[in-house]
């Protein structure tokens, strides 16, 4: 696997592990109705931001963003958010997404990472952060509607540099 800058090409492969993840309604609080385009809009980072995708040969297997957190006061922390195909979960490609987001933010001289919004009920995703140094700093309840588990936790989650 390998990890490498996304290109507009990607999104034909990209799309579906971002719709399939959205309409699902479970880990993100991203509309479910989102279009392609909208979609593209809001993941596909402008500089100074970045988005990866992790590939096995030509396929894309997962995809991460990442970025300021906020602006002004708050660009010193940075943002990303992950997403990985259904059928390659469970093979690290997740944490090599989080690990390559962490080493871009040092590297882009950040002093933290945060998560914001972190669906509690997302026990791989939480325990995930956990392993790679982020700690839960706060958790807004209720604040998810999971459509089997109903209303559920999201966390804050952050790692210092």
């Amino acid at each position: 696997m390998q990890i490498r800058e996304f290109v507009t090409e990607d999104w034909a492969q990209v799309w579906p592990i971002v719709e399939e993840v959205i309409r699902a309604r479970e880990t993100f609080p991203y509309d479910p109705a989102m279009t392609a385009d909208a979609a593209y809009g809001m993941w596909a980072e402008v500089p100074p931001g970045r988005t990866v995708v992790a590939v096995d040969g030509e396929r894309v297997l997962g995809t991460a963003k990442m970025g300021t957190n906020r602006p002004g006061p708050g660009a010193h922390v940075s943002t990303a958010s992950f997403m990985v195909a259904a059928d390659a979960r469970g093979r690290g490609v997740g944490t090599a997404l989080c690990r390559d987001a962490l080493a871009w933010a040092r590297q882009q001289g950040y002093a933290g990472m945060q998560f914001n919004a972190v669906v509690q009920s997302n026990r791989s995703a939480v325990d995930l952060y956990r392993r790679e140094g982020f700690d839960v700093v706060g958790t807004v309840p209720g604040a998810f509607r999971h459509p089997a588990l109903g209303r559920v936790g999201l966390h804050v989650m952050y790692q210092e540099f």
